[in-house]
C-alpha cells in the first residue's frame, strides 16, 4: 500500500430475514462509509433480504442453508481475504450498529495500534445497552475472558467490528460457529494479535427482534465459557500476513 493511500475496506453484513432492516443500514453505508465496499451474506432467509441487497448494488452471498452468525460471518472473511482487501469492517444487519464510527474504529489499525477493533457500547454514556440480565452476562464474560486470556474489554458480545489483514487471515481460517463474538476476541489475542475497544452509539433495532431472549442468556454463557476453556491455540501459519 502506497503511504497515505486509503486501506482497501469491506463491510461484512451477517443477516437473516433482515429485509426491513437492511434499506436503512445500506443507506447509512452510503452516506456515512462510501468508500467501503459492502457484502451482504444471506443466512438462508426466508423473505426478501438477498433480493433487496442486490437492488441496491452490493455484493450479495447466499448461503444455501442456514449456517448461524458464525459460518455467516466467516463466509464475508473468506471473501476478504480471497479479494484482498486490507481491513474489514462486520457489521450486524438489524440494524444496530451506526456505520458512523467505522472512521473511529479505523484508525487503531491504520495506526498499527490494533490488528482487531471491538466498538462498545460501554465506553460511552449514550445509546441503547441492552437489558440489566445481559449487561450482567456481560461483565462476567470480561471477567473471564481477563483470567482467560489477558485481555481487557467491556463489551465482548459487540458485533461491531473492525479487522485487519492479520485477523483476516485469522477468521477466514477458523472462526466460532456458535455465539462467536467473546470467542473469536479470546483467538485473536490467543494468536497474538493486538485487541481494543472504541467507544460507538447502539440503536435498537427497528424490527424483529434477537435471536437470544432471556431464557438463551444462561445457554449463551455456559457456552461461551465452555468454549474458553478448550479454547485450542491456533497455528500462526495461519495468520501470516
Amino acid at each position: 500500500m502506497i503511504e497515505n493511500e486509503p486501506m482497501r475496506g469491506l463491510v461484512i453484513i451477517p443477516a437473516l430475514n433482515e429485509e426491513r432492516n437492511l434499506p436503512r443500514l445500506l443507506e447509512a453505508l452510503r452516506r456515512d462509509a462510501p468508500a467501503w465496499d459492502v457484502c451482504v451474506i444471506d443466512d438462508g432467509s426466508s423473505d426478501g433480504t438477498a433480493a433487496l441487497a442486490r437492488e441496491q448494488g452490493v455484493v450479495v452471498l447466499r448461503l444455501a442453508q442456514n449456517l448461524g452468525i458464525g459460518g455467516a460471518v466467516q463466509t464475508g472473511y473468506l471473501w476478504a481475504r480471497e479479494h484482498g482487501y486490507e481491513v474489514a469492517a462486520q457489521i450486524d444487519g438489524d440494524g444496530q450498529h451506526d456505520p458512523l464510527f467505522i472512521a473511529a474504529a479505523l484508525a487503531p489499525i491504520v495506526e498499527g495500534r490494533a490488528d482487531l477493533v471491538v466498538g462498545s457500547r460501554y465506553l460511552g454514556s449514550e445509546g441503547f445497552r441492552s437489558t440489566a440480565v445481559r449487561r450482567a452476562g456481560i461483565r462476567y464474560l470480561c471477567w473471564f475472558l481477563r483470567l482467560r486470556c489477558g485481555v481487557r474489554v467491556t463489551d465482548p458480545t459487540s458485533g461491531f467490528r473492525l479487522a485487519g489483514r492479520r485477523a483476516i487471515a485469522l477468521f477466514a481460517a477458523s472462526y466460532p460457529s456458535d455465539y462467536p463474538e467473546p470467542e473469536a476476541i479470546a483467538r485473536a489475542t490467543r494468536s497474538g494479535l493486538a485487541v481494543c475497544e472504541v467507544p460507538v452509539v447502539m440503536r435498537e433495532r427497528d424490527h424483529g427482534k434477537s435471536s437470544i431472549g432471556a431464557r438463551g442468556t444462561l445457554y449463551y454463557l455456559v457456552k461461551v465459557s465452555l468454549a474458553l476453556l478448550l479454547l485450542p491455540s491456533v497455528r500462526r501459519a495461519e495468520i501470516a500476513a
